[in-house]
């Protein structure tokens, strides 16, 4: 067998190793291994997640072939979930594979405490009946759950949980952490031992910009009372400032130190959504808090006193012009106050388990420095209760959704694929799925449309009639090229839940395969 690190060579790239360890832990449930459900799993196991259960209850039919690469003409007439998941166990002989032949509805009604076991269940091609049965039991068992559906040239992800803390959130860009409007005394007391007018020009041009920055914006507050540029016209001037400062047209370092003069006028302190983080009532902290809040209570006493209102300093540097002398005098700095604040909020974390009652070692030296390092990219998720959304989705948001140009596609699925679900309750099978009585489902499905649009108080709203006619020419198949993408986002939100990592989807995701659009309604 291949060496784990080798074999999981670049997605320890992404995730890191205690991503792949959290992985290589979980142990994940499917229930239904159609082409959506087989397709999320593929993903999985060739990731290294740790264990998987597959429920299905079928048999594998002809039909079976055309939409599902794992299983074959031998398998016809076998139990799905066993050909499923011998198919995937090859894929990857280090996952714990195994299934049970059953139909998930019956299970989610005899059984409720069977999912209790397992950190993360996918349900796919689940009605809704069923889905808000299951997701009233994983949430009281605390068990995450992450819903897909292929329907057509359509389909939908929607994760649910109570809460989900993520402290390495990734986000693509972020301010670089510098504090050049808010310097510390040793970055401050190094920028006053550089002269920026010194007459030697290769030092002139090796000065880096953070120094450059910090020394003129001192010289800027000096002589404005202590602020620093928050106008249009004062950060012009202040750019014009730091251009006359250059002696040679060639100085990439004042130009470095004009493009980045911006984080000079960023405003001080923390962002409305840490503010918001720190003043949740879950800071407040007792012998049953996660480990999460527990950090955010020590974060919280460490920005109303060591801190002075900033958090923890990141304390790296990015790649600038400068000579490496003063590169590595600002990495140390840098470096120094980061271990600094890291060691005093260390301390607080102890104190504070103490106090609740918990093994003051019980979170790790790493973990806490992982928390200081992304305090200020931290996010909270919470989801509504399924049943909640479906009986009550905030009104205003659903009308714009259903009547927005940009989102009238994607919100008059998000109604149909509830549609079909109440007409199949009422007919015994989903609109188009026979032949001959077309024109009959067409004008059921509007009907039934009409009303789950009235139940919803949104009895202005239309459909277009040529959704309503998709909808039932679909005929609830499952399309092998929709069921890979469908899949393909459940398992990078099952990775993102897992390996607390990424901020995963804030709502409902909804694929609109006829015009190659995805959206995400919030509800």
């Amino acid at each position: 067998m291949a060496e784990p690190k080798v074999k999981y060579d670049r997605q320890l790239r992404i995730w890191g190793e205690q991503g792949q360890a959290a992985l290589e832990k979980a142990s994940v449930c499917l229930l239904n291994c159609g082409p959506t459900g087989s397709e999320t799993l593929k993903n999985l196991v060739l990731g290294g997640v740790g264990s998987i259960t597959v429920i299905d209850g079928s048999k594998v039919e002809p039909g079976d072939l055309g939409n599902n690469f794992m299983v074959d003409e031998s398998c016809v007439g076998q139990s799905k979930a066993k050909c499923v998941c011998q198919f995937l166990q090859e894929l990857n002989d280090a996952v714990k594979a195994k299934f049970i032949e059953e139909q998930p509805e019956a299970l989610i009604q005899a059984n409720p405490s069977f999912f209790s076991q397992f950190t993360l269940v996918v349900a796919t091609q689940l009605v809704e009946d069923s889905m808000v049965k299951l997701d009233r039991i994983c949430r009281d068992s605390n068990v995450q759950l992450i819903f897909a559906r292929s329907y057509g040239l359509t389909g939908l992800v929607r994760i649910s949980l109570k809460e989900h803390t993520v402290i390495e959130s990734k986000p693509e860009h972020f301010l670089d952490d510098l504090r050049l409007n808010n310097p510390w005394p040793e970055l401050r007391g190094f920028a006053e031992t550089i002269d920026l007018d010194v007459s030697d020009p290769v030092a002139h041009k090796h000065t880096p910009y953070v120094v450059i920055l910090v020394k003129m914006a001192q010289e800027w507050a000096k002589n404005h009372e202590g602020g620093l540029p928050t106008t249009r016209e004062e950060k012009k001037e202040f750019k014009e400032l730091i251009k006359a400062r250059m002696t040679a047209i060639d100085e990439e370092n004042y130009t470095e130190a004009n493009e980045n003069s911006f984080k000079v006028f960023t405003a001080r302190g923390i962002s409305s959504e840490l503010q918001q983080i720190i003043s949740d009532g879950h800071s407040e902290i007792d012998s049953s808090s996660a480990d999460f809040w527990v950090m955010v209570a020590a974060l919280k006493e460490f920005l109303a006193n060591e801190g002075g209102g900033e958090a923890p300093l990141e304390g790296s540097i990015p790649d600038m012009t400068s000579s490496t002398e003063h590169y590595i005098a600002l990495q140390k700095i840098y470096q120094a106050k980061a271990e600094a604040d890291f060691l005093v909020i260390d301390q607080r974390v102890r104190t504070l388990l103490k106090k609740i009652g918990r093994d003051p070692s019980s979170i790790s030296k790493a973990t806490i420095k992982s928390f200081c390092k992304n305090a200020r990219k931290l996010k909270v998720c919470r989801y509504r209760p399924i049943e909640d959304e479906f009986s009550s989705p905030p009104q205003s948001d659903l009308q714009k959704y259903l009547t927005d140009e940009d989102y009238s596609v994607a919100g008059g699925f998000y109604i149909l694929l509830r549609a079909v679900d109440r007409f199949a309750a009422n007919y015994n099978n989903f609109p188009g799925q026979f032949d001959g009585v077309m024109d009959e489902d067409i004008s059921r499905l509007k009907t039934t449309a009409v009303g789950l649009l009235n139940d919803l108080g949104c009895s202005g709203v239309t459909l277009t009639e040529d959704l309503i006619n998709e909808m039932c020419r679909f005929g609830a198949a499952e399309l092998h090229a929709v069921a890979a993408f469908v899949g393909g986002i459940a398992s990078q939100e099952v990775i993102k839940l897992i390996t607390r990592q990424f901020v995963p989807l804030s709502g409902t995701f909804i694929f609109n395969g006829i015009d190659h659009k995805s959206q995400l309604l919030v509800l």
